[in-house]
Formats: C-alpha cells, sequence, structure tokens
C-alpha cells in the first residue's frame, strides 16, 4: 500500500536517460555533431577549411559515438541500480574507456587535428570526450527536471479535480438520494469516492498496471452516473489489451472526466463514451471518443489544460516514441494516443 504524502513535497530525484529510448539517442547525435561542428569553427582558418575539419572530427567521432550508444543501451540495467551521480561518473567513464580504446587501435588512421604525439592525442580526445558527456548528462538533467514537473501538476490538477464544489456535492447528494432506499449502492459509492481521493493523494510510480487503471476508472463513471444517471454509458473496448500493460498512472482518468463534463454532460439525451486499449505489436494504442454539443465555443478552458498536461508527462516518459492527438468533429471529440507497449517484469 503506497504511503500518502504531501504534494508541496520534492519532485522524484534525478535519473539517468534511458540510452535504449529512440528520442535519447536522436538527440545525443544531433548534440554532438553540434558540438563537433561548433569544434571545427574554432579549428578552421578560413571558411572553406570547416568542412575539412569537420571530416577529420567526424571519422574519429563515429565509431565513438555509435560504439557508446550500443554500449550504454546494453548496460542500461546495470546503470539504472545506481544514484545519479555514480550513474553519470560510470556513464562517463565507460565513454572516456571507449574513447581511449579506438583512439588506440586506430592511432595510425584517427589524427583530425594533425598531432603526431599520441599521448597528447590520447590525453586531448579523452578530455573532449568527457566534456561532451558532461554537456549531454547535464542537458538531459536539465530537460527531465523541467519537464517531470508534469508529474507533480498531474497530481495537482487530479486532486483539484476531486475536490472541485461541484463534483464533490454532486457525488454526495446523488449518495444522499439513495442511502435509504438503496444502502449497499450508496456504501459502495462511499469507497469508490475515497479510493479516488486515495489515489489522488498518493505518490505512484511512473507506470502502473493498467488493470489497476481500468478499475480506478469504472468506479468514476459508476460515481457520475449517480448524478447523470442512464445518460452517461460507456463502451470498453479493451478485448485485446494484455493483463501486465503498463501506462502512466492518472492518464485514463483525466480523459474520461473530460469525455463526461464537456461532452456528455451538456447533452439532453447523454450519449456513449467508447474506450479502445489495445497493443499492436510493440504499440499501445489508447482512444477515448465521446459526443459532444455542436457549439464549439463551449469547451472549457481545464480541458486544454489537462490534455497539455498529459501530453507533457507522455513526453517525459517516452519522448518521441509516444504520440498524442485529439480531433473535434462536427458532434464529436476524440483523443488518440500511442505509446510503447511496456509489460511488468515477470517475478
Amino acid at each position: 500500500m503506497h504511503k500518502t504524502r504531501s504534494i508541496k513535497q520534492n519532485d522524484r530525484p534525478d535519473a539517468l536517460p534511458n540510452f535504449r529510448n529512440l528520442g535519447v539517442t536522436l538527440r545525443i547525435l544531433l548534440i554532438s555533431n553540434c558540438l563537433a561542428l561548433l569544434q571545427a569553427i574554432l579549428m578552421a582558418s578560413a571558411w572553406s577549411d570547416i568542412p575539412h575539419r569537420m571530416m577529420e572530427i567526424v571519422t574519429l567521432l563515429t565509431p565513438i559515438l555509435l560504439a557508446s550508444l550500443l554500449l550504454l543501451s546494453t548496460a542500461q540495467p546495470w546503470l539504472n541500480r545506481f544514484t545519479y551521480r555514480r550513474g553519470a561518473l560510470a556513464v562517463a567513464a565507460l565513454v572516456l574507456m571507449l574513447t581511449l580504446f579506438v583512439n588506440y587501435i586506430g592511432s595510425e588512421y584517427f589524427h583530425p587535428m594533425g598531432g603526431e604525439n599520441s599521448n597528447f592525442d590520447a590525453f586531448r580526445y579523452g578530455l573532449i570526450s568527457m566534456i561532451e558527456s558532461g554537456i549531454l548528462l547535464l542537458y538531459f538533467r536539465l530537460r527531465s527536471r523541467t519537464l517531470s514537473r508534469a508529474l507533480h501538476d498531474a497530481r495537482l490538477q487530479v486532486l483539484r479535480a476531486r475536490i472541485r464544489p461541484h463534483f464533490l456535492f454532486n457525488s454526495i447528494n446523488a449518495v444522499l438520494g439513495i442511502v435509504r432506499t438503496q444502502p449497499k449502492q450508496a456504501e459502495a459509492a462511499l469507497e469508490d469516492m475515497a479510493d479516488l481521493f486515495r489515489m489522488a493523494m498518493t505518490e505512484g510510480d511512473d507506470l502502473v498496471p493498467l488493470r489497476q487503471e481500468i478499475q480506478l476508472c469504472k468506479q468514476y463513471i459508476a460515481l457520475e452516473q449517480l448524478r447523470i444517471g442512464d445518460r452517461l454509458r460507456t463502451d470498453w473496448q479493451v478485448q485485446d489489451m494484455p493483463d501486465d500493460a503498463l501506462i502512466p498512472p492518472l492518464l485514463l482518468q483525466p480523459l474520461l472526466e473530460n469525455a463526461v463534463y464537456h461532452g456528455i454532460e451538456p447533452l439532453p439525451s447523454g450519449g456513449c463514451v467508447e474506450i479502445m486499449l489495445r497493443c499492436k505489436g510493440d504499440e499501445l494504442h489508447l482512444k477515448v471518443k465521446n459526443p459532444c454539443t455542436l457549439r464549439r465555443d463551449e469547451q472549457h478552458p481545464g480541458n486544454r489544460i489537462a490534455l497539455r498536461n498529459i501530453r507533457e508527462r507522455l513526453d517525459l516518459l517516452f519522448d518521441v516514441e509516444a504520440n498524442y492527438k485529439a480531433e473535434r468533429g462536427k458532434d464529436y471529440y476524440c483523443v488518440e494516443i500511442v505509446m510503447p507497449c511496456v509489460k511488468e517484469k515477470s517475478t
């Protein structure tokens, strides 16, 4: 059972970048080549000398860079065991050793700076690799710290949604309306409310079992049905979803809340919210579709805040491997998310 914590506590500690992530790999390649271009410009004596210098640097940089990415990707589980500081030192040490090794075995081919002293060349290349590693780690650390605020904001956003006056009062009134005639249903509704508040105020992991998120969402829908009644219907399409799939916590519930609050509730006849979850290859597809009013000006600004929060969390956890798309039709609103299909590790 998770321990509750204050929402004012610090964010999660720093973590090394996931070297197996495509977005991380692309950023490393881009930043490394930009640094190489800067070095070529500083070394060149004229504009025409820049391409020649750049070619010399890339000749040494490419095998070191590709080998480092392969080595760090392989060593990712081992690196994850360390604290951030020790992990960063381990990354720098691995890159340094690989740089010296590549320079040693190819010393007769790698002299981009025209030096003839092999010891000095080894020192120079080792120093450059350490500086570049430090710049890359600092970049990913700052980026993670900036984006990780979305995790805190997500908990705060859901907490505010749970204590939103109209939601709280309407839910209590719905329970009071059936407490005498249907005491068991009223008791179950109060338990659902307690679970929702508990989930909003607990510190979860980056990923939680999908079945847990679905159960939470069904409890939320059950509460809303007490208030809205038969006007709110749901169609769960989860037949192709593996039981051990993982998703970010509180990802699906805000989508359903937006569907109910901005879609179903304003419609006199209500409607059906379609929830589709399936794994296709290595990708998890999540789709929430709901009917809505024809007037586009009825969309509440809070909807955009919640959806932006979800996009930021996906960007933090999966980078470019996650895709988010929202579509507004004439009489419907649809959100579709594609992310890597992560599964629980077997114990």
